[in-house]
Parts: C-alpha cells; structure tokens; sequence
C-alpha cells in the first residue's frame, strides 16, 4: 500500500512537471539610451502633472468645462511619445503672445482705423 501511494505521488510530481512550464529569468544590460528615455519621460509626464496643477490652468480647464482631475487622469493614460509631444507643444507654443496671425490682424485693424479717422 506504501508503495502504491509513493508510485502515485511520483507519477503526480512528473506530471505536474512536465505540465508545467518553466520560466527562465533572463538578465541583461540596458544602454544608456534606454535608461536616459526612461527618466525622460516620467520628468516629461511630471511637468505637464505640475502645469495642470497650477491654480490658472485649473481655473482654464474648469472654464472650458474640463474637470481638472480629469486631465490628470488623461495624462496618466497617455503614452509617452504623446506627453513627448505635448511638452514640445508647451516648449515652442507662445507665452502669452500673439501669434504672427494675430500680429497681422492688429496691423491690418490699425491702418483701417488711421485710413478711416484721417483721410480728407
């Protein structure tokens, strides 16, 4: 009867074995690059987190509508290469200035005026 028991033990353990699959831990070397796009693009994440926590931003996100928990939780979903194109967006859009657009209509609108008010 002991033996009987230990056969069926066995024959469970090879089984249970050979069902199995093993998993094999593979170790390597990451490169520099690898590492640097790494630390990129939390420091990237963290800085459009700290634009959307300014109490202006917030009170432009609730005056569109925007709940600004919302927008943390839609940058949180966001990929990286997406926050990689927003911070360049941040980078190059203008800081409260007028575009070259705006520049234009602020000419065009003045000379009307100078045309219109001076003439003879």
């Amino acid at each position: 009867m002991t033996s009987t028991m230990k056969r069926m033990t066995c024959r469970a353990l090879v089984v249970s074995l050979l069902a199995l699959s093993f998993q094999t831990a593979n170790a390597g070397m990451i490169g520099a690059d690898q590492a640097a796009a790494t630390t990129q693009s939390q420091t990237q994440r963290s800085m459009v987190l700290s634009v959307l926590d300014r109490a202006e931003t917030a009170a432009q996100l609730q005056a569109q509508g925007i709940d600004p928990a919302d927008a943390r939780a839609r940058v949180a979903t966001m990929t990286d290469q997406e926050v990689q194109q927003l911070t360049q967006d941040m980078h190059t859009a203008p800081a409260g200035a007028l575009s070259s657009g705006g520049w234009l209509a602020i000419v065009i609108i003045a000379g009307l005026v100078w045309y219109f008010m001076y003439r003879k």
